[in-house]
């Protein structure tokens, strides 16, 4: 027997309404999340079309073998940065004229794989032994409006199709949970001189593989409590006889990292030759969310780690991508910083609710992009109109560092927000604060020898 998709009817009624407008098929991605028993696709968006499409509809292609792998692919990298943790692209949806209705299978199949490939690339962190690997693929036909839904494991290229139920649900993320966390990191990623070649992105993401073990290996307080990873997560809240209070919907999470290795674990120092280094360091706001059927501890936990890492190396994708032009050579990177210590902004993240849903979507902003922009990114990407009062930014640290040294060291400082007018300057008077100490001892030692010198002298 295959899968289960519990849809949300506002997701059926999105898709109905899709036009093709003479156009041979329009496709797009399916957000939602995986369990153990069903998934739940809680949201719908079309791929924008390419400008050059637009001006060819009068000739449109008629053949699926054309759908542009690279566009869509590019759009559900975009899109996956938008999820909160606890969501992810589920699958592929696209809808044709009855000529194609039997065409769609290989174009589609080669598509999910190319996806999912493309999220695997940017992920910190890979799925369990223990987590469903099957991606969707609905068809829809325009004409008489007929459904397919087939799934495929794209552990594995050479999987065939399976058939999957396709069921809706009215208000199915009315009553989600969310977990809301901030973590501070403070990350010190080394640039090792034979890996020079490579760009500044592929190098930080080497170096953050450490920190994000120790995230996977954190211990994680819910509302202050460690709880067993197989327990209920509403376990305690709910409501008895005599209580007509409802179940709390909102958890605090609180991240504690190891700090040192164990006992048994054997650490042997070495010297690394270093170009430069980076440096991240900051308070990072993080939000999952999961299903209300009977949820499990170690699913939302689960959801909240890949939320740090995700936004963390999301952030850093981004900066490299806006400020150091992140395809170009590392000694390409270095010749751009003239000056020992150049300050850029980071990306704040910026919350958006779903209309009739707990769950939020969230998107990056730099300091110069405006809110209409936002609402009209969420337009492109995620075919959603938003309110501009709805807008929630989070509030968290956001001035980035970059500085060289004599041997083109280059470190990136994610550094305090209370003094971001003047960074240089301030960076001056920490200098002169941490060596007053120094100062002051070196001005009495030369009074004492002064006044030794004057008593022998007499």
């Amino acid at each position: 027997m295959g899968r289960t998709y519990i849809v949300d009817e506002t997701v059926g009624q999105y898709l109905s309404n899709i036009n093709l407008q003479g156009k041979p098929f329009v496709s797009g991605l399916l957000i939602g999340q995986c369990s153990s028993q069903k998934d739940y696709v809680i949201l719908a968006t079309r791929t924008p079309p390419k400008e050059e499409q637009n001006e060819n509809l009068k000739h449109p292609k008629t053949k699926l073998d054309n759908l542009d792998e690279e566009w869509a692919t590019e759009h559900a990298h975009q899109v996956s940065r938008m999820l909160p943790g606890g969501l992810l692209v589920l699958g592929v949806f696209i809808i044709t004229t009855s000529e194609l209705a039997n065409d769609f299978q290989n174009a589609l199949h080669r598509l999910i794989y190319a996806v999912e490939k493309s999220m695997n690339r940017k992920r910190l962190w890979n799925f369990t032994e223990e987590e469903v690997s099957e991606r969707v693929i609905l068809h829809i036909c325009s004409s008489t409006k007929k459904i397919s839904c087939r799934t495929y494991d794209v552990r594995d290229p050479k999987s065939s199709a399976r058939p999957a139920d396709w069921k809706y649900q009215n208000r199915l993320s009315t009553s989600w949970l969310s977990l809301e966390c901030t973590v501070h990191i403070d990350i010190h990623i080394p640039l090792s001189t034979t890996s020079v070649s490579y760009t500044l992105k592929k190098n930080t993401k080497n170096g953050l593989k450490h920190w994000a073990k120790q995230i996977e290996n954190g211990v994680y307080f819910i509302n202050g409590q460690v709880k067993d990873e197989d327990c209920d997560l509403l376990e305690g809240q709910k409501k008895s006889r005599g209580n007509a209070q409802a179940p709390s919907r909102s958890f605090d999470v609180r991240v504690l990292t190891q700090l040192l290795l164990n006992s048994d674990h054997r650490s042997t120092a070495t010297v690394q030759i270093c170009s430069g280094s980076v440096n991240l360091k900051g308070d990072v706001k993080c939000r999952a969310y999961i299903h209300s059927n009977k949820p499990k501890v170690k699913d939302a936990v689960q959801a909240m780690k890949r939320d740090i890492l995700n936004t963390v190396a999301d952030r850093c994708e981004m900066l490299f991508k806006d400020q150091l032009l992140n395809e170009v050579p590392e000694k390409k990177v270095m010749s751009i910083i003239n000056s020992e210590k150049e300050f850029h902004i980071l990306p704040h993240r910026v919350f958006v609710p779903i209309p009739g849903s707990t769950v939020m979507l969230c998107d990056y902003k730099f300091g110069d992009k405006s809110a209409e922009e936002i609402r009209d990114h969420f337009v492109e990407m995620l075919d959603q109109i938003i309110q501009i009062e709805c807008l929630e930014i989070a509030e968290e640290i956001n001035t980035a560092c970059m500085s060289s040294s004599m041997n083109n060291e280059a470190s990136l400082d994610n550094t305090e927000e209370e003094q971001p007018e003047q960074p240089i300057k301030t960076t001056i008077v920490l200098k002169i604060q941490q060596n007053i100490g120094m100062i002051a001892a070196f001005a009495v030692a030369v009074l004492a020898v002064g006044i030794s010198f004057h008593y022998f002298s007499d």
